[in-house]
């Protein structure tokens, strides 16, 4: 039987496991209706802010989801065994307009893992892509060690 010890990650631990990692599970919601999707993101610590970049289609539940507002949470985790370690964002994600694009923004989108752009092998004219900003609320993180019990 394994034991585990569970520990609070601190800023710092929360802000280097967000570093290493570009892609999470982006969470929305509105009333009881959930939404998840897998995402690249940038990350800039010092604002603690990500950077996402999302393509809809006119009929995906997706933009259905992006146009109401939702509430957003963002899980990114790691697993090297015995250790497991996930941060959980809550945050307010933001659609940020092209006009309103600086050049910091595009650096940022920049460090997100997928390209700002995608070749598709199809012509996709309803294809929105919009930028995004999810600023965060609260950001916790969780390690679990797990050794071995011996009796």
């Amino acid at each position: 039987m394994a034991l585990e010890k569970q520990t609070e990650m601190t800023q710092s631990d929360t802000d280097a496991l967000l570093g290493r990692h570009e892609t999470g599970v982006l969470s929305l919601a509105r009333d009881d209706d959930p939404y998840a999707i897998p995402i690249s993101y940038g990350y800039d610590a010092d604002d603690r802010t990500f950077y996402l970049r999302l393509v809809s289609t006119p009929d995906s539940e997706k933009r259905e989801f992006l146009s109401s507002n939702p509430d957003a949470r963002l899980v990114v985790y790691e697993e090297d065994e015995p250790t497991y370690q996930s941060v959980v964002v809550t945050g307010t994600l933001t659609e940020i307009p092209r006009e309103e694009m600086t050049v910091e923004h595009v650096e940022q989108y920049g460090d997100a893992k997928r390209p700002l752009f995608e070749i598709w092998g199809e012509s996709k004219p309803d294809l929105d892509i919009k930028l995004y900003e999810l600023r965060a609320d609260t950001i916790s993180g969780r390690h679990i060690e797990l050794s071995e019990r011996h009796d």
